[in-house]
């Protein structure tokens, strides 16, 4: 097989390159690096059947010959981050929305299958005790920048099942439950490389609000198996499919998790929303995804647990 992925130098993007080409696949990748980081897959520069672009999705006739030259594609380049939305609203909505449309187009000429990466940010505001792949969104006031990446993502979603059921293109949307592991940063938000770095450095531990909003994480390495499976999974085809793990933590029980697997000298230092990004920020509760659809299809289960995630994450620090 010869698989494209947009995003490809990022994190996710690079664990995924990485599974593929041991199991023998062609991969192709095409990174714009406002993101993603060139030392993600310089392990991979000298492999056989590995193919970078340094380029935007933006690039038109670009990206018609990559999407040309394979049979699936994995789109997974997007604004990501809190603290990214929440500073460049305009590149969220428009790398988001408008990539997504050219990747989709260029697809259908051939009608190669796409698979999107969604997030479970689309669920917005939404008070379920599981999020369901068919439970209503609910967005929060345009005046609210943080809701500009969710409806973002969103749109890609419509636009996705809108080209599987107008056109027939073979289209896969996942939403993914924050995936964790080596190689992602802390730099737009992202809660375990942030305090894994804190804790390393015997810092304080920076939690946002009063630590009692809850999360579940997914290990990368569960995050990719999933992609590949779905990948080749017919059934999945005009899905929307939850990925991630559904062991909820605190995020206050999180820190403390950290502090105790790196043992650091850390303390907690607790952080308004509003001096951690925008007066009137909005955070959610809980976010527990509903995993009995992929378990169905592909039956996924999580191999990783979140002391495993943690304990990868302070490895990948230590040595980098």
């Amino acid at each position: 097989m010869k698989a494209l992925i947009t995003g490809g130098a990022g994190f996710i993007g690079s664990h995924l390159a990485e599974a593929l080409l041991e199991e023998g696949h062609e991969v192709y990748i095409i990174d714009d690096l406002s993101t993603g980081s060139i030392d993600n897959i310089d392990h991979l520069k000298e492999r056989k059947g590995f193919h970078y672009v340094v380029d935007t999705i933006m690039n038109s006739p670009l990206l018609a010959e990559l999407v040309d030259k394979c049979d699936i594609v994995y789109h997974l380049a997007a604004a990501v981050g809190v603290m990214l939305i929440v500073e460049s609203p305009v590149r969220t909505i428009e790398t988001n929305v408008k990539g997504t449309e050219e990747v989709l187009k260029h697809a259908n000429k051939k009608k190669k299958k796409v698979i999107i990466a969604s997030t479970s940010e689309v669920y917005g505001k939404s008070s379920q005790k599981l999020f369901r792949e068919d439970g209503d969104l609910v967005m929060g006031s345009t005046t609210k920048g943080r809701w500009s990446y969710a409806c973002s993502k969103a749109l890609d979603e419509f636009l996705g099942l809108a080209y599987w059921k107008e056109k027939g293109l073979p289209v896969v949307v996942l939403r993914f439950f924050n995936i964790v592991g080596p190689r992602q940063t802390g730099r737009y938000g992202m809660v375990i490389p942030r305090f894994v770095k804190q804790a390393l450095h015997n810092k304080p531990i920076t939690v946002f609000g009063d630590g009692k909003q809850s999360r579940c994480f997914a290990h990368v390495k569960d995050a990719v198996d999933a992609l590949i499976k779905i990948g080749v999974t017919e059934d999945a085809v005009g899905q929307v499919i939850n990925l991630g793990n559904d062991s909820e933590v605190s995020i206050e029980e999180l820190a403390i998790k950290v502090m105790k697997l790196a043992n650091s000298k850390s303390e907690i230092q607790y952080i308004s929303y509003d001096d951690a990004y925008e007066e009137g920020f909005e955070d959610m509760l809980r976010r527990v995804p509903d995993l009995s659809k992929i378990n169905k299809l592909i039956g996924y289960k999580s191999k990783y647990d979140l002391d495993d995630i943690i304990k990868d994450v302070i490895k990948y620090y230590r040595e980098h």
